[in-house]
Protein backbone atom coordinates (compact mmCIF):
# COMPACT_ATOMS: atom_id res chain seq x y z
CA UNK A 1 0.00 0.00 0.00
CA UNK A 2 1.33 3.42 -0.92
CA UNK A 3 -0.33 6.63 -0.06
CA UNK A 4 -0.32 9.09 -2.70
CA UNK A 5 -2.82 11.73 -3.52
CA UNK A 6 -5.00 11.36 -6.45
CA UNK A 7 -3.64 13.65 -9.61
CA UNK A 8 -6.53 16.26 -8.87
CA UNK A 9 -4.48 19.66 -9.05
CA UNK A 10 -4.81 21.21 -12.19
CA UNK A 11 -0.90 21.87 -12.10
CA UNK A 12 1.23 22.66 -15.52
CA UNK A 13 3.98 20.67 -16.57
CA UNK A 14 5.45 23.99 -17.72
CA UNK A 15 7.06 26.74 -16.14
CA UNK A 16 7.16 30.39 -16.33
CA UNK A 17 10.50 31.29 -17.96
CA UNK A 18 9.95 34.31 -15.26
CA UNK A 19 8.47 35.16 -11.87
CA UNK A 20 8.72 36.88 -8.85
CA UNK A 21 9.05 34.65 -6.37
CA UNK A 22 9.74 30.71 -7.00
CA UNK A 23 8.95 28.11 -4.70
CA UNK A 24 11.07 25.32 -5.55
CA UNK A 25 9.38 21.85 -3.80
CA UNK A 26 5.67 21.01 -3.88
CA UNK A 27 5.25 19.32 -0.43
CA UNK A 28 2.72 19.73 2.82
CA UNK A 29 5.28 22.91 3.38
CA UNK A 30 6.10 24.53 -0.02
CA UNK A 31 2.44 24.52 -0.85
CA UNK A 32 1.51 25.98 2.36
CA UNK A 33 4.65 28.87 1.98
CA UNK A 34 3.22 29.66 -1.59
CA UNK A 35 -0.71 29.36 -0.30
CA UNK A 36 1.04 32.13 2.81
CA UNK A 37 2.58 34.24 -0.12
CA UNK A 38 -0.20 34.72 -2.36
CA UNK A 39 -2.20 35.91 -0.12
CA UNK A 40 0.61 38.03 1.48
CA UNK A 41 1.26 39.78 -1.60
CA UNK A 42 -1.49 39.41 -4.40
CA UNK A 43 0.67 41.63 -6.81
CA UNK A 44 3.84 39.22 -6.99
CA UNK A 45 3.89 36.57 -9.51
CA UNK A 46 4.73 33.20 -7.29
CA UNK A 47 5.44 29.84 -8.98
CA UNK A 48 5.84 26.38 -7.31
CA UNK A 49 8.73 24.07 -8.86
CA UNK A 50 7.89 20.75 -8.21
CA UNK A 51 10.26 17.58 -9.66
CA UNK A 52 8.07 14.56 -9.30
CA UNK A 53 4.72 14.70 -11.72
CA UNK A 54 2.35 15.05 -8.54
CA UNK A 55 2.01 16.87 -5.34
CA UNK A 56 2.73 15.77 -2.21
CA UNK A 57 4.57 12.25 -2.72
CA UNK A 58 6.99 11.83 0.04
CA UNK A 59 6.61 12.77 2.99
CA UNK A 60 3.39 14.71 2.86
CA UNK A 61 1.37 11.46 1.74
CA UNK A 62 3.96 8.70 3.28
CA UNK A 63 2.98 9.34 7.20
CA UNK A 64 0.87 8.46 10.18
CA UNK A 65 -1.64 11.44 9.76
CA UNK A 66 -1.04 12.68 13.37
CA UNK A 67 -1.84 16.28 14.08
CA UNK A 68 1.09 16.58 17.08
CA UNK A 69 0.29 18.50 19.95
CA UNK A 70 3.87 19.36 21.08
CA UNK A 71 4.52 17.27 24.31
CA UNK A 72 7.96 16.25 22.91
CA UNK A 73 9.89 19.34 21.62
CA UNK A 74 12.51 21.25 23.71
CA UNK A 75 10.97 24.43 25.18
CA UNK A 76 12.15 27.51 23.60
CA UNK A 77 12.69 25.61 20.03
CA UNK A 78 11.32 26.59 16.41
CA UNK A 79 9.44 23.11 16.40
CA UNK A 80 7.44 23.64 20.07
CA UNK A 81 6.55 27.23 19.26
CA UNK A 82 5.54 26.42 15.80
CA UNK A 83 4.40 22.88 16.40
CA UNK A 84 1.55 23.81 19.24
CA UNK A 85 0.57 27.17 16.67
CA UNK A 86 0.37 25.21 14.01
CA UNK A 87 -2.00 22.50 15.39
CA UNK A 88 -4.38 25.05 16.08
CA UNK A 89 -4.09 26.78 13.26
CA UNK A 90 -4.82 23.11 11.20
CA UNK A 91 -7.54 22.11 13.26
CA UNK A 92 -9.41 25.47 12.26
CA UNK A 93 -7.87 25.11 8.67
CA UNK A 94 -9.57 21.34 8.74
CA UNK A 95 -12.82 22.63 9.87
CA UNK A 96 -13.10 25.70 7.21
CA UNK A 97 -12.44 23.62 4.39
CA UNK A 98 -14.24 20.54 5.45
CA UNK A 99 -11.05 18.23 5.52
CA UNK A 100 -11.70 15.35 7.71
CA UNK A 101 -10.16 15.43 10.68
CA UNK A 102 -10.51 14.22 14.34
CA UNK A 103 -8.99 15.42 17.76
CA UNK A 104 -9.06 11.72 19.12
CA UNK A 105 -6.33 12.47 22.18
CA UNK A 106 -3.00 10.39 22.41
CA UNK A 107 -1.86 8.12 25.01
CA UNK A 108 1.88 7.82 26.01
CA UNK A 109 2.18 4.65 27.87
CA UNK A 110 5.34 3.96 30.54
CA UNK A 111 5.43 0.47 30.83
CA UNK A 112 8.67 0.09 32.68
CA UNK A 113 10.17 1.87 35.91
CA UNK A 114 13.30 3.23 34.04
CA UNK A 115 10.68 4.98 31.79
CA UNK A 116 8.66 7.02 34.48
CA UNK A 117 11.78 10.19 34.52
CA UNK A 118 11.29 10.54 30.82
CA UNK A 119 7.70 10.37 31.20
CA UNK A 120 8.09 13.52 33.73
CA UNK A 121 10.10 15.16 31.12
CA UNK A 122 7.58 14.73 28.83
CA UNK A 123 4.94 16.37 31.15
CA UNK A 124 7.68 19.09 32.23
CA UNK A 125 8.51 19.89 28.25
CA UNK A 126 4.50 19.52 27.34
CA UNK A 127 3.86 22.48 29.90
CA UNK A 128 6.42 24.51 28.92
CA UNK A 129 4.52 24.19 25.44
CA UNK A 130 1.53 25.26 26.26
CA UNK A 131 -0.13 21.84 25.01
CA UNK A 132 -3.52 22.29 25.79
CA UNK A 133 -5.43 19.53 28.16
CA UNK A 134 -2.25 17.60 28.74
CA UNK A 135 -2.09 15.41 32.32
CA UNK A 136 -0.72 12.26 34.03
CA UNK A 137 -2.94 9.38 34.36
CA UNK A 138 -2.00 6.11 35.93
CA UNK A 139 -2.82 2.63 35.07
CA UNK A 140 -6.36 2.56 35.96
CA UNK A 141 -7.07 5.62 33.23
CA UNK A 142 -4.91 3.81 30.81
CA UNK A 143 -7.06 0.99 30.25
CA UNK A 144 -10.01 3.64 30.43
CA UNK A 145 -8.73 5.50 27.98
CA UNK A 146 -7.66 2.31 25.68
CA UNK A 147 -9.08 -0.80 27.02
CA UNK A 148 -6.39 -3.28 25.31
CA UNK A 149 -3.80 -0.92 26.77
CA UNK A 150 -1.49 -1.48 29.87
CA UNK A 151 1.14 0.45 31.61
CA UNK A 152 2.63 1.70 34.75
CA UNK A 153 1.71 5.68 34.09
CA UNK A 154 1.41 7.68 31.09
CA UNK A 155 0.69 11.09 29.66
CA UNK A 156 -2.78 11.98 27.60
CA UNK A 157 -2.84 14.94 25.19
CA UNK A 158 -6.37 15.08 23.71
CA UNK A 159 -5.68 17.94 21.45
CA UNK A 160 -3.62 15.18 19.50
CA UNK A 161 -5.45 14.12 16.38
CA UNK A 162 -5.54 13.10 12.71
CA UNK A 163 -6.23 14.08 9.31
CA UNK A 164 -4.88 12.75 6.08
CA UNK A 165 -2.22 15.18 5.41
CA UNK A 166 -2.26 14.71 1.74
CA UNK A 167 -5.65 16.05 1.48
CA UNK A 168 -4.74 19.11 3.53
CA UNK A 169 -1.54 19.49 0.66
CA UNK A 170 -3.90 19.18 -2.07
CA UNK A 171 -6.42 22.37 -0.69
CA UNK A 172 -3.40 24.31 0.19
CA UNK A 173 -2.19 24.05 -3.54
CA UNK A 174 -6.15 24.82 -4.48
CA UNK A 175 -5.76 27.58 -2.59
CA UNK A 176 -2.31 29.44 -3.95
CA UNK A 177 -3.85 28.41 -7.69
CA UNK A 178 -7.13 29.98 -6.51
CA UNK A 179 -4.65 33.30 -5.49
CA UNK A 180 -3.16 33.18 -8.81
CA UNK A 181 0.00 31.05 -8.18
CA UNK A 182 1.51 28.80 -10.75
CA UNK A 183 2.35 25.31 -10.29
CA UNK A 184 4.70 23.29 -12.76
CA UNK A 185 5.22 19.91 -11.92
CA UNK A 186 7.92 17.66 -13.29
CA UNK A 187 10.47 20.22 -12.89
CA UNK A 188 12.84 18.78 -10.34
CA UNK A 189 15.61 21.91 -10.35
CA UNK A 190 19.34 20.81 -10.67
CA UNK A 191 21.23 23.92 -10.52
CA UNK A 192 20.82 27.08 -9.11
CA UNK A 193 22.60 30.24 -10.57
CA UNK A 194 22.86 33.88 -8.65
CA UNK A 195 22.84 36.69 -10.87
CA UNK A 196 22.56 40.46 -9.85
CA UNK A 197 19.05 40.62 -10.37
CA UNK A 198 17.83 37.41 -9.80
CA UNK A 199 18.20 33.74 -9.78
CA UNK A 200 17.97 31.15 -12.42
CA UNK A 201 16.59 28.17 -11.97
CA UNK A 202 17.88 25.31 -14.06
CA UNK A 203 14.94 22.52 -14.32
CA UNK A 204 14.14 19.23 -15.56
CA UNK A 205 11.79 21.29 -18.07
CA UNK A 206 14.45 24.13 -18.52
CA UNK A 207 15.19 27.32 -17.03
CA UNK A 208 13.24 29.94 -14.69
CA UNK A 209 14.52 33.50 -13.68
CA UNK A 210 13.60 34.38 -10.25
CA UNK A 211 13.68 37.36 -8.89
CA UNK A 212 13.56 35.58 -5.33
CA UNK A 213 13.45 31.83 -3.92
CA UNK A 214 12.38 29.99 -1.41
CA UNK A 215 13.06 26.08 -0.94
CA UNK A 216 11.24 23.61 0.33
CA UNK A 217 12.93 20.78 -0.70
CA UNK A 218 12.72 18.16 1.94
CA UNK A 219 15.07 15.35 1.31
CA UNK A 220 17.10 17.15 -1.36
CA UNK A 221 17.21 20.63 0.93
CA UNK A 222 20.87 20.29 1.00
CA UNK A 223 21.86 19.34 -2.07
CA UNK A 224 20.03 22.86 -3.18
CA UNK A 225 20.89 24.60 -0.91
CA UNK A 226 24.83 23.90 -1.22
CA UNK A 227 24.20 25.16 -5.42
CA UNK A 228 22.72 28.11 -4.23
CA UNK A 229 26.18 28.79 -1.79
CA UNK A 230 24.63 27.80 1.52
CA UNK A 231 27.42 25.57 3.72
CA UNK A 232 27.36 21.89 3.62
CA UNK A 233 26.45 21.52 7.29
CA UNK A 234 23.58 19.63 8.06
CA UNK A 235 23.58 16.91 5.44
CA UNK A 236 20.07 15.30 4.79
CA UNK A 237 20.84 11.81 5.55
CA UNK A 238 17.52 9.63 4.77
CA UNK A 239 15.80 7.06 7.46
CA UNK A 240 13.19 4.70 5.76
CA UNK A 241 9.91 4.70 7.98
CA UNK A 242 8.27 1.03 7.37
CA UNK A 243 4.80 0.81 9.31
CA UNK A 244 2.45 -2.41 9.14
CA UNK A 245 -1.23 -2.13 9.56
CA UNK A 246 -3.83 -4.27 12.17
CA UNK A 247 -5.95 -7.05 10.70
CA UNK A 248 -9.37 -5.13 10.17
CA UNK A 249 -11.00 -7.77 12.83
CA UNK A 250 -7.94 -6.59 15.01
CA UNK A 251 -8.88 -2.79 14.53
CA UNK A 252 -10.61 -2.49 18.39
CA UNK A 253 -7.43 -2.71 20.05
CA UNK A 254 -7.04 0.20 19.58
CA UNK A 255 -9.35 3.37 20.21
CA UNK A 256 -6.56 6.46 19.02
CA UNK A 257 -3.25 6.85 19.18
CA UNK A 258 -1.30 4.74 21.77
CA UNK A 259 2.80 5.65 21.74
CA UNK A 260 5.35 4.44 23.66
CA UNK A 261 8.11 7.02 26.01
CA UNK A 262 10.57 7.79 23.28
CA UNK A 263 14.66 8.79 23.92
CA UNK A 264 14.42 12.27 24.32
CA UNK A 265 18.33 11.95 22.97
CA UNK A 266 16.83 11.13 19.37
CA UNK A 267 14.00 12.74 16.91
CA UNK A 268 12.40 9.37 16.37
CA UNK A 269 9.44 8.69 18.50
CA UNK A 270 9.80 4.76 18.46
CA UNK A 271 6.86 1.79 17.22
CA UNK A 272 3.69 3.01 17.76
CA UNK A 273 -0.46 2.14 17.34
CA UNK A 274 -1.79 5.05 15.64
CA UNK A 275 -5.62 5.01 13.51
CA UNK A 276 -5.18 6.95 10.41
CA UNK A 277 -8.78 8.84 9.67
CA UNK A 278 -9.70 6.40 7.45
CA UNK A 279 -10.29 3.83 10.50
CA UNK A 280 -6.98 1.49 9.61
CA UNK A 281 -4.52 0.90 12.37
CA UNK A 282 -0.77 1.93 11.48
CA UNK A 283 2.10 0.23 13.49
CA UNK A 284 5.59 1.86 13.05
CA UNK A 285 7.31 3.24 11.78
CA UNK A 286 10.82 1.87 11.64
CA UNK A 287 13.76 4.53 11.66
CA UNK A 288 16.48 3.12 9.26
CA UNK A 289 19.44 4.88 7.46
CA UNK A 290 19.20 4.27 3.73
CA UNK A 291 21.04 4.92 0.71
CA UNK A 292 18.32 6.29 -1.60
CA UNK A 293 16.47 9.51 -0.39
CA UNK A 294 13.52 7.46 -2.09
CA UNK A 295 13.73 4.61 -0.89
CA UNK A 296 10.32 3.10 -0.25
CA UNK A 297 11.66 0.20 -1.66
CA UNK A 298 14.08 -1.95 0.44
CA UNK A 299 17.03 -2.12 -0.40
CA UNK A 300 17.45 0.54 -2.84
CA UNK A 301 20.39 2.60 -3.50
CA UNK A 302 20.86 5.40 -6.02
CA UNK A 303 24.80 6.44 -6.10
CA UNK A 304 24.87 9.83 -5.16
CA UNK A 305 22.77 9.67 -2.62
CA UNK A 306 24.79 7.03 -0.82
CA UNK A 307 28.14 8.82 -1.71
CA UNK A 308 26.30 12.21 0.15
CA UNK A 309 25.79 9.72 2.78
CA UNK A 310 29.30 7.46 3.68
CA UNK A 311 31.39 10.69 2.65
CA UNK A 312 29.68 13.14 5.36
CA UNK A 313 31.85 12.48 8.66
CA UNK A 314 28.83 12.56 10.42
CA UNK A 315 27.18 9.69 9.80
CA UNK A 316 29.80 7.79 10.72
CA UNK A 317 29.56 9.54 13.98
CA UNK A 318 26.57 9.06 14.65
CA UNK A 319 26.86 5.17 13.85
CA UNK A 320 29.12 5.18 16.57
CA UNK A 321 27.17 6.85 18.99
CA UNK A 322 23.91 5.13 18.36
CA UNK A 323 24.74 1.81 17.33
CA UNK A 324 22.37 0.51 19.51
CA UNK A 325 19.37 1.73 18.53
CA UNK A 326 20.50 1.09 15.27
CA UNK A 327 20.36 -2.74 15.73
CA UNK A 328 17.16 -2.91 17.14
CA UNK A 329 15.76 -1.17 14.04
CA UNK A 330 17.83 -3.41 12.03
CA UNK A 331 16.11 -6.28 13.57
CA UNK A 332 12.35 -4.69 13.70
CA UNK A 333 12.90 -4.43 9.70
CA UNK A 334 14.17 -7.31 9.44
CA UNK A 335 11.33 -9.48 11.46
CA UNK A 336 7.99 -8.60 11.58
CA UNK A 337 7.49 -11.13 14.64
CA UNK A 338 9.92 -8.39 16.19
CA UNK A 339 8.01 -5.42 14.76
CA UNK A 340 5.00 -6.04 16.53
CA UNK A 341 6.65 -7.51 19.94
CA UNK A 342 7.64 -3.51 20.20
CA UNK A 343 4.41 -2.46 20.38
CA UNK A 344 3.02 -5.33 22.15
CA UNK A 345 4.97 -3.97 24.65
CA UNK A 346 1.80 -1.50 25.68
CA UNK A 347 -0.89 -3.45 23.73
CA UNK A 348 -0.28 -7.29 25.61
CA UNK A 349 -3.13 -9.08 23.18
CA UNK A 350 -1.34 -7.90 19.95
CA UNK A 351 0.37 -10.61 18.08
CA UNK A 352 2.13 -10.89 14.72
CA UNK A 353 -0.35 -12.64 12.98
CA UNK A 354 -2.51 -9.54 13.51
CA UNK A 355 -0.15 -7.74 11.24
CA UNK A 356 0.08 -6.68 7.69
CA UNK A 357 2.23 -4.97 5.57
CA UNK A 358 1.58 -1.91 4.77
CA UNK A 359 3.57 0.78 3.20
CA UNK A 360 7.43 2.99 4.05
CA UNK A 361 7.87 6.67 4.28
CA UNK A 362 11.29 8.47 4.01
CA UNK A 363 12.09 10.93 6.79
CA UNK A 364 14.38 13.62 5.41
CA UNK A 365 16.87 13.61 8.57
CA UNK A 366 19.41 16.91 8.58
CA UNK A 367 22.19 15.22 10.53
CA UNK A 368 25.44 17.80 11.57
CA UNK A 369 29.12 17.26 10.87
CA UNK A 370 29.23 16.48 14.38
CA UNK A 371 27.10 13.43 13.98
CA UNK A 372 24.29 15.21 15.74
CA UNK A 373 20.88 14.60 14.63
CA UNK A 374 19.27 17.42 14.50
CA UNK A 375 15.92 18.10 16.46
CA UNK A 376 14.81 21.27 15.42
CA UNK A 377 13.45 23.25 12.45
CA UNK A 378 16.41 24.85 10.63
CA UNK A 379 16.53 27.84 7.86
CA UNK A 380 19.64 29.29 6.22
CA UNK A 381 19.84 32.21 3.50
CA UNK A 382 21.89 32.77 0.35
CA UNK A 383 21.80 35.39 -2.30
CA UNK A 384 18.33 35.82 -2.90
CA UNK A 385 17.22 32.79 -1.06
CA UNK A 386 15.58 30.92 1.85
CA UNK A 387 15.94 27.53 2.42
CA UNK A 388 13.93 25.10 4.75
CA UNK A 389 16.92 22.38 5.79
CA UNK A 390 15.37 20.27 7.65
CA UNK A 391 11.53 20.17 8.39
CA UNK A 392 10.49 16.68 9.22
CA UNK A 393 8.09 15.72 12.03
CA UNK A 394 6.10 18.23 13.26
CA UNK A 395 5.95 19.84 9.86
CA UNK A 396 3.09 18.96 8.12
CA UNK A 397 1.22 19.83 11.31
CA UNK A 398 3.16 23.31 11.53
CA UNK A 399 2.76 23.51 8.44
CA UNK A 400 0.73 26.89 8.22
CA UNK A 401 2.63 28.06 11.54
CA UNK A 402 6.29 27.81 9.40
CA UNK A 403 4.67 29.10 6.31
CA UNK A 404 4.35 32.07 8.07
CA UNK A 405 7.36 31.91 9.81
CA UNK A 406 8.87 32.13 6.33
CA UNK A 407 6.90 34.65 4.80
CA UNK A 408 8.03 36.80 7.56
CA UNK A 409 11.41 36.06 6.76
CA UNK A 410 11.26 36.48 3.57
CA UNK A 411 9.54 39.44 3.70
CA UNK A 412 12.34 41.17 5.73
CA UNK A 413 15.50 40.00 3.92
CA UNK A 414 13.41 40.54 0.07
CA UNK A 415 11.52 44.06 0.92
CA UNK A 416 8.80 42.78 -0.42
CA UNK A 417 5.99 45.14 -0.82
CA UNK A 418 2.20 44.37 -0.81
Amino acid sequence: MRRVPPPEIEATSEAPSRCDLAIVGGGIVGLAVARELTRRHPRLSVCVLERETELGVHQSSHNSGVIHAGVYYQPGSLKARLCVEGARELYAYCAAHEIPHEACGKLIVATEHSELGRLEELERRGRANGVPGLRRVDAAEIRELEPHARGLAGLHSPATGIVDFAAVARSYARDALGAGAQIATGCGVHGVRAGARSLRLEHARGATEATHALFCAGAWSDRLAVAAGADADPRIVPFRGAYLRLAPERAHLVRALIYPVPDPALPFLGVHLTRHIDGEVLIGPTALPVLARDAYRLGLVRREDALDTLRWPGTWRMLARWWRPGATELRHAASRKAFARAAARYVPELRAEDVRPAFAGVRAQALARDGRLVDDFAFSATARALHVRNAPSPAATSSLAIARYVADRAGEAFGLGG
